[in-house]
């Protein structure tokens, strides 16, 4: 039993964790931007850590400052909610360096699962049906339009999906609409929170029904 765990996250999803934490008799680590100093799960927790700006890539995404806050209060573990950098392996191999428990699944499993391009080279290595879509790095717009034409040809896909190879939300996702209307604008590089992570789109195919 962990005496004292750091909860990365924020929101419903931390508060969640820390109840339960606490009902277990461990004492809890919240952490926090400077936005969120009086957030629901801050005042919850039985400690908290700033980490940084407002924007999540300056802090809530932010290994080191995680690292950092794991540090200074002696948690043993970390509870990664959902989002964020709950699938991302080179934090939970950066955790397992620093002598610290991740609370989920093992890096392999993250880095088989957690990256859109990994996963889906796995599912088709064991047969199972996916979306059709291009599964190396897109270099700019025309190289992307130059794609979905290709993919269009051949599955006869009316829409297309530009999105970060890790993003876990709506929001790291643009709907590119046809290839026919020249959108090559619509599938630029994806918002900052996903490129932080390494900086690699994907495109797949969407049918409209």
């Amino acid at each position: 039993m962990f005496e004292k765990i750091l909860i990365a996250n924020r929101g419903e999803i931390a508060c969640r964790v820390i109840r339960t934490a606490q009902e277990m008799g461990i004492k809890t680590v919240a952490v926090h931007s400077e936005a969120d100093a009086d957030a629901k799960h801050v005042r919850e927790a039985d400690e908290a850590v700033d980490i940084g700006p407002a924007p999540a890539w300056q802090s809530y995404l932010s290994i080191e400052k995680i690292l950092e806050a794991v540090k200074r209060t002696g948690a043993e573990a970390v509870h990664p909610g959902y989002g964020f950098l709950s699938e991302n392996r080179k934090f939970a191999e950066a955790l397992e360096q620093a002598g610290v428990v991740f609370i989920g699944p093992g890096a392999e499993a993250i880095g088989a699962m957690g990256d859109k391009i990994e996963s889906k080279k796995l599912a088709q290595q064991s047969n199972v049906n996916s979306v059709p879509g291009y599964l190396g790095v897109i270099k700019d717009e025309t190289e992307a339009v130059g794609i979905a034409h290709d993919i269009e040809s051949r599955h006869h896909g009316q829409t297309f999906i530009g999105r970060h190879h890790a993003g876990k939300h709506p929001h790291h996702r643009r709907l590119a609409g046809a290839v026919g209307s020249n959108q090559a604008e619509d599938l630029t590089p994806l918002d900052r929170e996903a490129q932080v992570l390494d900086g690699r789109d994907v495109l797949k195919a969407f049918r409209q029904t």
